[in-house]
């Protein structure tokens, strides 16, 4: 797993903090494994795996949370009411008002809430109303060209690590495929996902 240290001091700055930690970011950047490198940041730092609360909307395990309701019933319940509890909702947008569940479970002094997801749908502006002055946004990008040549410390030859980070792009997942047509296959797939799930719903075209 790559070490993304910059985002990752930036989610550590802010634990505890009284504001909802927003994620932002195209698809596929890795913002699932910036949780669960934080996450085992904060295993690493005294905090239990029962004051960490997980919940992947795209998953379907939980398909019957899809609501804000739902939602908050499904975090509220495995609360610890004697400790902090750390929340994070990846992909949240996947929750019919998912605004509301966020409000909800912010007001809780017991909760530090992590939340990823579309851009457009987290800065709507029904949240931005809810959650003014409540939530500061960190904006995850693909791999950097250092994060991508961490990938591969036997590998000197900077220049064609380079030309391959720029003809195979910056996305995390391109490091696991190696024949050209797998990694276009790969980057339309992104591509497409971004036009259907993205621009097509949130513009209501």
């Amino acid at each position: 797993m790559i070490e993304r240290n910059e985002y990752l001091e930036d989610l550590i700055s802010f634990k505890d903090k009284n504001l909802i930690k927003l994620v932002t970011g195209i698809r596929r950047c890795g913002k699932s494994t910036m949780f669960e490198l934080y996450q085992d940041f904060l295993i690493q730092n005294d905090v239990s795996s029962e004051q960490i609360i997980t919940v992947n909307l795209e998953d379907g395990d939980y398909r019957n949370v899809r609501t804000s309701e739902k939602l908050y019933e499904y975090v509220s319940k495995r609360l610890n009411r004697d400790k902090m509890n750390y929340v994070f909702l990846d992909e949240v947008q996947q929750a019919e008002n998912f605004q509301e569940a966020a409000s909800w479970l912010y007001v809780k002094k017991n909760v530090d809430l992590y939340i990823t997801g579309s851009k457009a749908f987290l800065l709507s502006g029904e949240l931005a109303t809810l959650l003014s002055g409540r939530y500061v946004v960190i904006k995850m990008l693909p791999l950097s060209f250092k994060e991508y040549i961490s990938a591969f410390p036997n590998n000197t030859n900077t220049a064609a690590l380079y030309m391959n980070y720029l003809s195979n792009s910056s996305f995390p997942g391109t490091l696991e495929l190696t024949r050209k047509q797998d990694i276009r296959a790969y980057l339309e797939g992104i591509y497409n996902t971004i036009l259907l799930k993205d621009i097509h719903k949130k513009e209501n075209i």
